[in-house]
């Protein structure tokens, strides 16, 4: 495989495992600012050897690995951590595998580190605009333009926003899992609203060449039908994945050869799925 091609495969590979890989970071580490610098690093590690070695079988848990690799290597050389943290390194050295501290922390009761994220995103330590934008960039990996002109603001105001928001959760010692009883209901609305909001960037993209961006549309997708299998006696978490899956139906009809938008009268119903 070319250099170029190994590349576009490593951008493709990390624009997927992204928002997964920095939930999971995230609840290792409790701060997201640090997880997506560690989920970086382990970008420029692979950009660095996979041309070389070739994309590996499991490029999702190499990532991770990596970034797992990076994040002890920072618990023991920053003296300035917490002392938590100082704790976990010691419990890491002890351990038989120098993972599996780790992987424990990561693979307890979950579910799912993205649908983790956003519920973290969503404290009410954060204003709703604060949730929400900073959901769109670290969950969607929107740029901070994007998500302006999803609120019709500009972007050193959305660029603050995030930053204070970030601020605010690593101040607030959040353990990044999803929440339980009232507390995973009070949040509940700023979850939907996000995950409606991601959904939207898919369905009528506010930046970029593609008109529609099926994949961020695919993922909004994903973490309704995750919410609705946890939480089956909510009835709005149905009603917004209904939505969904209603208009993602049309997605392939709603271009044209030239990838111009056609309007509903005018799309080939025999291109939505599920008629």
């Amino acid at each position: 495989m070319a250099d170029g091609e190994t590349h576009r495969t490593i951008e493709t590979v990390f624009r997927i495992e992204r928002a997964r890989l920095i939930g999971g970071l995230a609840r290792l580490v409790r701060d997201m600012d640090r997880a997506e610098e560690l989920a970086q690093d382990a970008l420029v590690a692979a950009l660095a050897e996979w041309p070389a070695s070739g994309v590996p079988q499991n490029p999702g848990a190499w990532l991770m690995a990596a970034a797992k690799r990076r994040a002890i290597d920072g618990f023991r050389r920053d003296k300035m951590l917490t002392r938590k943290h100082d704790q976990m390194a010691r419990e890491l050295d002890e351990a038989h595998e120098p993972g599996a501290a780790i992987e424990a922390a990561l693979d307890d009761d979950l579910g799912d580190e993205v649908l983790g994220l956003i519920f973290a995103a969503c404290h009410p330590v954060l204003s709703v605009e604060a949730r929400a934008a900073l959901t769109l960039r670290v969950v969607a990996g929107l740029t901070t333009d994007e998500i302006a002109r999803a609120f019709l603001s500009n972007e050193p105001v959305i660029a603050q926003r995030i930053v204070r928001a970030k601020k605010s959760l690593a101040g607030a010692g959040l353990t990044f899992e999803v929440p339980h009883g009232d507390e995973l209901k009070s949040r509940l609305p700023s979850v939907l609203e996000v995950i409606y909001l991601v959904f939207n960037e898919g369905y009528a993209a506010t930046a970029g060449e593609d008109l529609i961006r099926v994949g961020i549309g695919a993922q909004a997708q994903r973490l309704g039908r995750i919410l609705a299998a946890a939480m089956p006696d909510e009835p709005e978490v149905f009603g917004l994945l209904a939505l969904m899956e209603l208009q993602a139906s049309r997605f392939a009809a709603r271009t044209g050869p030239d990838g111009a938008l056609v309007p509903l009268t005018e799309q080939n119903r025999a291109r939505w799925t599920g008629c």
